[in-house]
């Protein structure tokens, strides 16, 4: 008796010990990032009740419960800091199996217990197998959904592998991918996730205390979801593991070396305890099921282990039920957590930038032998490093791709904008002067030398200018977008989408026009609303929004009157007053007038029209300045095609052609991907033609760039840089990108950087004129500050003045050629400072590259430091769109172009009469103008005053939202010289030769 009270009191003491280090939290057994987790416990080895012989019991219900409390008290705190966390687990059930049903049933009331959102998505039992892939597929691309879980079995149709492997790694909840099964087989290997069950059977382990590194563990299983992957979980924390099976010789023996022992074999009461070792720990994975008369089923569950033979020899036991198959769930709901909060960090990491070396040679070669020299990094490793979701990537081929504008919406609400850098420059030569060079070089620097995420946007090069004389806007030097002959031609097809869209609006306009005048009323109305074969007519939806417009309130085409029929029907076209040309993306002179109608077919409805160059089309600028699909598909409705007799304004909503000219554009709306020489991303998007147009690159892109680099919203930084520019001069391009862009988009810049160069200071300083393709005069190629002097102390002086009235600081920038001295470059940093710029920086990125560009990108980083930008306040806009568009014409001629005043033609006037007296006054203006002077006269350098600027024309792009007044003899579309680009062009071995 008194050795029994002895006993009891010992078994007391060791409970208590016991108990007080289970209490430990073991954290490398709980791995909240199981990618880098290896298992370890702490130094603790004891058997309980051994004077009573009966083990522990490792209750499964009590852990299960203390996980999801855990994991809910986790979820609520995450999202304390992050207010937008939900974690969601999509659940596929295909049929109706009883057993299947209470699974689901059981994980649905599982998640709701732990703070989870369960979806359940059931699928009729002959669902195919293509069906159950496309939607998994659905689920992996699905921002708001974490964990995807199919449930097991799947019908014999359906190759359970092949599903399980389809879903993404990081939502697969279950552990089941080939990917995290893979890596978990692997000693170091780092899976996203680990299979629940197993999982579940570590943690239960973990609540023992007993340390497993060098312990003896037996796996008496081998299946695919208990058996191996247990196995290699008991290997990584240091156990010597031994798998068996049922072919398995001499079990009992091998078992009774187990220190450890998990059995999932799937056999009633396999194990017995006499094959136990005195003081192991046994785990029974096995569910069975034995008949039992005092059972209200008739039956009871039962392990792969004899229970109550098992536990006079064991320390720690897990009972049946009650042991491991609540862990299963309880680990399932960790695991959604986990997938949750690393997608969610995923989603807010900043982007980075994985530079590519460059290997310079001197001299510099052709821009298109350094492209061909770079080997470029697939699309798809630039877009994830930028933090583009893989559902989220549209790849043309190994080096492009389009992104999703699902990129924008999801990065709404998680991110901060990041720095907004507009590039411009002093009025150019001919030859250019490195906008586009400048950006690419700056990008570079930031994001492959400074490691501070950094997106260039730039327009999509016409054909135009590429086979014309100014060649390729890819850049230049060792600062380009590669591959550098894509970029220029083609890209994936947006510009030639944009065309398609112009030219289907302008034969639209003709055919109206014409089968208006040579049909009666009724009969028009009769084909224009067709019955259909069952005899019904309907209105199309733009046929109702033009009713609403006329204020008729009626949807059946047969309830209309007479009266509302010829209202609705008759556009009434003047064909003077027609503005949509067609269009080709080509510099074809002969296409500048052309007479259209000519045909017998045509019944005399000839007219005299042109062609414009694509990227000179309305809709190109649409593209550019839309914030959505949906705000496209609103511009293109509004597009003013030309007025009725009456005067009244004609739009492409009342032609019919709004919803399928959106239908064309629906993938050209989604930015380009590609990258620099040094594999920082680019945005290639939208490319309005310069001359008459913002010359700017797209609002969306611009917009998703920013989120793409900007900080989470929960942080006080703001991010990296996104870097764009405006065609020509800030004179031109930057006044309309801050006048009209930025007043569509909302945004600001944070610093305007204005390109000089040396010898194009000298042609505004008064050295002789300079032509493409004839040779540079001597005064270009030898040192002359007085030259430099004076053109910075007018031209360049005048841009950083200009800029500076938006509230932006001005960086310029010096973009250096071989002839420069150090002592021109002096007299530009001394004018530039006079004129009140930030600073100036010498950038060599086109012999240099990214590293050539370091000084300016550093003074742009300390521009944003040491003058920020209000971003709570608008831009300090030229002019208030209320005033007159005479007033606002004048308000750019005068303030921005330094003229005296402005000439308006007598076109003009009447242009401004009909388009305010229609409703449009309101809008902002673009100037068309030559882009070789402040002025309209390509011969005036410097910065002329007290000029008359004349105006001869204006015209209306309504859907992009202002009118355009033409100076001079600007042109729509360009022609060819003598000696063109093209001509350079040869293809030798699949390969373009001879671009520039």
């Amino acid at each position: 008796m008194l050795s029994a009270i002895k006993c009891i009191a010992r078994q007391k003491k060791v409970l208590k010990i016991a108990k007080a280090i289970s209490a430990v939290s073991l954290a490398s057994l709980r791995p909240e990032n199981c990618r880098s987790t290896h298992f370890t416990t702490l130094t603790h080895s004891f058997s309980t009740s051994r004077c009573l012989n009966v083990a522990q019991v490792l209750s499964g219900k009590d852990v299960a419960k203390k996980i999801r409390v855990e994991t809910q008290r986790q979820i609520v705190s995450f999202q304390k800091k992050f207010p937008g966390f939900s974690p969601v687990l999509a659940i596929i059930q295909v049929g109706s199996r009883p057993d299947s049903s209470a699974y689901v049933r059981m994980k649905k009331k599982a998640s709701a217990n732990s703070g989870i959102e369960c979806r359940i998505i059931k699928l009729s039992e002959d669902t195919d197998e293509a069906t159950l892939l496309n939607l998994v597929d659905r689920l992996n691309n699905e921002e708001s959904v974490h964990g995807i879980l199919v449930q097991l079995p799947l019908p014999p149709q359906i190759d359970d592998s092949k599903v399980t492997n389809s879903v993404v790694p990081e939502k697969d909840v279950d552990g089941f991918d080939r990917y995290n099964v893979g890596e978990l087989a692997k000693r170091h290997g780092k899976p996203f996730m680990y299979p629940c069950t197993p999982y579940g059977c570590m943690r239960l382990l973990e609540e023992t205390g007993v340390e497993l590194a060098g312990k003896t563990a037996v796996v008496v299983g081998r299946s695919d979801i208990v058996g191996s992957p247990v196995a290699a979980l008991l290997q990584k924390a240091d156990c010597t593991v031994t798998v068996c099976h049922s072919h398995t010789k001499n079990l009992p023996e091998i078992v009774s070396r187990a220190d450890i022992l998990v059995v999932a074999i799937g056999q009633t009461q396999l194990v017995q305890g006499s094959w136990i070792k005195e003081g192991a720990i046994v785990i029974d994975v096995g569910m069975n099921y034995v008949p039992d008369s005092t059972k209200k089923s008739g039956h009871r569950a039962v392990g792969d282990v004899d229970y109550e033979s098992a536990k006079q020899k064991a320390s720690w036991i897990t009972p049946v039920p009650g042991g491991v198959g609540p862990m299963t769930v309880a680990m399932l709901m960790n695991n959604v957590y986990r997938a949750a909060k690393e997608q969610y960090e995923s989603s807010i990491a900043p982007a980075i930038c994985r530079p590519m070396k460059l290997n310079r040679i001197l001299p510099v070669p052709s821009d298109i032998a350094i492209s061909r020299a770079q080997q470029p990094k697939p699309i798809t490793v630039i877009a994830e490093e930028l933090g583009v979701k893989s559902g989220e990537v549209e790849p043309y081929g190994s080096y492009k791709a389009k992104v999703s504008l699902k990129t924008l919406d999801r990065l709404q609400a998680l991110r901060k904008n990041g720095y907004y850098v507009l590039v411009a420059g002093i009025t150019p030569t001919p030859f250019g002067e490195g906008k586009s060079t400048t950006t690419i070089g700056l990008v570079q620097a930031l994001g492959a030398h400074l490691g501070i995420p950094a997106i260039a946007n730039v327009r999509q090069p016409s054909q135009g200018p590429t086979f014309g004389v100014k060649g390729g806007a890819a850049g230049g030097g060792y600062s380009q977008v590669i591959p550098m002959d894509e970029f220029n031609m083609h890209l994936t097809g947006d510009i030639h989408a944009v065309g398609a869209a112009n030219n289907l609006l302008a034969a639209a306009i003709d055919a109206r026009a014409f089968h208006e005048s040579t049909q009666s009323d009724k009969s028009f109305y009769r084909r224009l609303v067709p019955k259909q074969k069952d005899g019904h007519r309907e209105f199309t939806p733009s046929m109702l929004r033009r009713l609403t417009k006329l204020g008729i309130n009626k949807t059946d085409p047969d309830d209309l009157t007479s009266e509302e029929v010829q209202r609705f029907a008759r556009l009434d076209i003047d064909p003077d007053t027609i503005t949509i040309k067609r269009v080709v993306d080509v510099n074809d002179r002969m296409l500048r007038e052309i007479t259209i109608g000519q045909s017998p077919t045509e019944k005399g409805f000839t007219r005299k029209t042109g062609f414009d160059i694509t990227v000179a089309s309305e809709i190109m600028a649409i593209l550019a300045l839309s914030r959505d699909l949906k705000d496209l598909r609103r511009r293109v409705g509004d597009i003013v095609v030309a007025s009725s007799h009456q005067g009244e304004p004609i739009t492409a909503e009342d032609i019919g052609a709004a919803g399928a000219i959106t239908a064309l554009l629906k993938d050209a709306i989604k930015p380009n991907l590609m990258q620099t020489l040094e594999g920082t991303p680019v945005f290639v998007h939208a490319g309005p033609f310069a001359n008459i147009s913002i010359g700017a690159s797209s609002v969306i892109a611009d917009r998703m760039a920013l989120k793409l680099v900007g900080a989470p919203k929960v942080t006080t930084e703001r991010g990296g840089f996104v870097v764009t520019e405006a065609g020509f001069d800030f004179t031109m391009g930057g006044e309309r990108f801050l006048n009209i862009k930025c007043r569509a988009s909302g945004l600001r810049p944070d610093v305007i950087v204005i390109v000089a160069t040396v010898r194009a200071l000298k042609l505004h300083g008064g050295a002789p004129n300079v032509k493409a393709g004839q040779p540079i005069p001597a005064e270009y190629n030898t040192e002359n500050v007085e030259l430099v002097r004076k053109g910075a102390a007018t031209n360049l002086a005048k841009q950083i003045s200009n800029a500076k009235t938006y509230g932006s600081p001005v960086v310029v920038a010096i973009n250096k050629f071989t002839t420069d001295t150090e002592a021109e470059i002096e007299a530009v940093r001394a004018e530039a400072t006079l004129a009140g710029a930030f600073t100036t920086a010498v950038s060599n990125h086109w012999e240099q590259g990214g590293e050539g560009a370091i000084e300016l990108a550093q003074s742009v980083i300390r521009a944003t430091r040491e003058k920020p930008v209000s971003h709570g306040q608008p831009v300090s806009y030229l002019y208030h769109l209320d005033s007159s568009l005479e007033e606002k014409i004048r308000a750019i001629a005068t303030k921005m172009y330094g003229a005296k005043d402005i000439e308006l033609s007598e076109l003009a006037r009447k242009q401004i009469e009909r388009y305010e007296k229609q409703g449009f006054g309101h809008l902002p203006v673009c100037i068309a103008k030559t882009q070789y002077s402040l002025s309209h006269d390509a011969n005036l350098k410097g910065a002329p005053k007290g000029f008359t600027f004349p105006i001869r024309e204006i015209n209306i792009s309504a859907g992009a939202g202002y009118l355009y007044a033409l100076a001079g003899k600007i042109m729509t579309i360009p022609g060819l010289p003598t000696h063109s680009g093209f001509m350079n062009v040869e293809v030798e071995d699949g390969k373009i030769e001879g671009l520039f």
